[in-house]
């Protein structure tokens, strides 16, 4: 008996895209189930992939070419995505990719913790509408840096000086200076604002905070991780002084993604909203899911923080909800996570006997992840 199969899988971070591992898990799967249907649904939640994940689904985006400073402050060849007029957005709506223009995979093996920042975002925001888009989406998943979204607002026109006026240094570094925060020169949303594509929930302070959660895996170590959470506290307070909601705004959810993004972003009036569902609503995930026999999502590393927001705790979410089995792929599964959402689940290390070997080689893990999963009795309705 045939079966129809959604793969809709985020990608494996600085591995492979989500696009080529869900080509590659169905090759696998094809390989032990012929007869099945294999329906590819690449995913993404506002980190790396969200733009293609865009420009696959909407005929007629083009992407738009953009020199910025990268998180490291060296140069970097990123794109935004313009995606064709609507009545809701007659200029056209920018998709625009923080991974791509200040994210964590553009420094390779190095880390910047202090230091990295987020002008590139900003850059590539500011040649958004410079471009006279009605609309913006923005996604945030993926941050080499905890600046607090600092990078990008200054890059936008605002002010961040200390005691002296003089501008303060870039990454969270420079937030134990910060005595000002002025926005008088940001320059202001587009006409139908901004909506911000997160993959977290996060807080900005505290034990929950960009700091303490995301900090070491950036290069902190643990009086790093301190210091960036008394600079982000430094620099809630400077806002609060200069009239802005400040507060309310670092204990928004979302606030604490991408090093805090998500609350400069806030402070500038944008919408935080979780990436996964509105990825999904845009390439009729629900609608596939439905009319499937099982379900395949995964990511590069699923651990404790993939219950938050992540493509796979969404997916399996959905396929819940329709009845539907799910499997989870990943090139990790932490030795602590939570798979019980999942009627099966495989890890590229685990095939491959190594992370070294699944890494060297995702595409060909990934279709002996599809075919193990075929073969599952697990998945069978």
């Amino acid at each position: 008996m045939s079966r129809r199969i959604v793969v809709a899988i985020d990608s494996l971070k600085g591995s492979i895209s989500a696009a080529d591992a869900a080509a590659a898990l169905a090759a696998g799967w094809t390989e032990a189930a012929p007869a099945d249907t294999i329906d590819l649904r690449p995913m993404a939640d506002g980190g790396e992939g969200t733009v293609d994940a865009f420009a696959a689904a909407v005929p007629g985006s083009q992407r738009m070419p953009v020199t910025v400073t990268g998180p490291d402050g060296a140069e970097v060849a990123a794109s935004w995505l313009l995606l064709p007029p609507t009545r809701d957005a007659p200029a056209g709506t920018a998709v625009i990719e923080l991974a791509s223009t200040s994210g964590i995979e553009l420094l390779g093996d190095r880390r910047h913790g202090l230091d990295a920042d987020t002008t590139g975002f900003g850059q590539a925001i500011a040649a958004a509408l410079d471009a006279g888009v009605s609309r913006l989406v923005l996604g945030i998943g993926s941050s080499a840096s905890t600046d607090g979204g600092v990078g990008m607002l200054r890059a936008l026109g605002a002010r961040v000086t200390d005691g002296a006026g003089v501008d303060i240094a870039p990454g969270a570094r420079g937030l134990s200076e910060v005595v000002s925060v002025d926005l008088s020169g940001v320059r202001p949303l587009p006409d139908g604002g901004a909506v911000v594509l997160s993959d977290v929930s996060n807080p900005l302070l505290g034990a929950a905070g960009a700091a303490a959660v995301f900090g070491p895996q950036k290069g902190l170590d643990k009086a790093g991780v301190e210091r960036a959470d008394a600079g982000l506290a430094r620099l809630v307070r400077a806002a609060s002084e200069a009239g802005l909601a400040a507060r309310a705004a670092a204990e928004s959810a979302g606030a604490g993604a991408a090093g805090g993004t998500g609350f400069g972003l806030l402070l500038w009036g944008a919408r935080l909203t979780p990436g996964a569902p509105e990825v999904a609503a845009l390439i009729g995930l629900a609608d596939a899911i439905a009319g499937a026999d099982a379900v395949v999502t995964g990511e590069g590393s699923f651990d404790g923080q993939s219950a938050a927001g992540k493509v796979p705790s969404f997916v399996s979410g959905a396929a819940r909800d329709a009845g539907v089995p799910a499997a989870l792929v990943a090139g990790r599964i932490a030795s602590d996570a939570d798979v019980s959402a999942f009627a099966a689940s495989a890890s590229l290390t685990g095939l491959a006997g190594s992370p070294q070997a699944s890494l060297a080689e995702p595409a060909r893990w990934l279709r002996a992840a599809g075919t193990a999963l075929a073969e599952s009795s697990a998945l069978t309705r």
